[in-house]
């Protein structure tokens, strides 16, 4: 069974991200790898607005153990892309977030996943989820 594509709705947040000339690839679209770029900037931002993730202070962090995208309709620069972000599980030390990036049409462009399981930063050894992140990825599942 195919995929469908979400709407914007579907999302719990979004965050408006602008494409670059270098994003296109000689078939005229956003190159496939970029996605994840997107995936990756939408994810870390969300964290970071909500006290989750300190770049260089945080304890514990998230190490990208899956990831995967269907894609349903190309995106193409200079158009802006808004980046929606959804939490579908969470686990003892993982969480999964489903990405949809929206171009200028209603339904997604493409949907991507990112599983990331939060090890201790030094150690690299799992670490449980702590009871305010939590509270935060509560928030974001749909």
């Amino acid at each position: 069974m195919r995929l469908q594509p979400d709407t914007l709705t579907d999302y719990a947040y979004s965050l408006e991200l602008p494409t670059r000339w270098n994003d296109n690839d000689v078939y005229g679209h956003i190159n496939n790898a970029v996605y994840y770029e997107y995936f990756d900037t939408v994810v870390n931002r969300w964290l970071i607005e909500n006290g989750i993730l300190t770049i260089g202070e945080s304890d514990t962090i998230g190490l990208v153990v899956e990831t995967g995208c269907a894609y349903f309709a190309p995106l193409t620069f200079p158009e802006p892309i808004k980046a929606a972000l959804r939490v579908s599980k969470i686990g003892g030390s993982s969480v999964r977030y489903e990405i949809g990036l929206f171009g200028q049409g209603k339904a997604a462009a493409a949907r991507g996943h990112f599983v990331h399981v939060y090890v201790d930063e030094k150690t690299r050894r799992p670490v449980p989820i702590s009871d305010k992140m939590r509270t935060k990825l509560e928030e974001i599942v749909r």
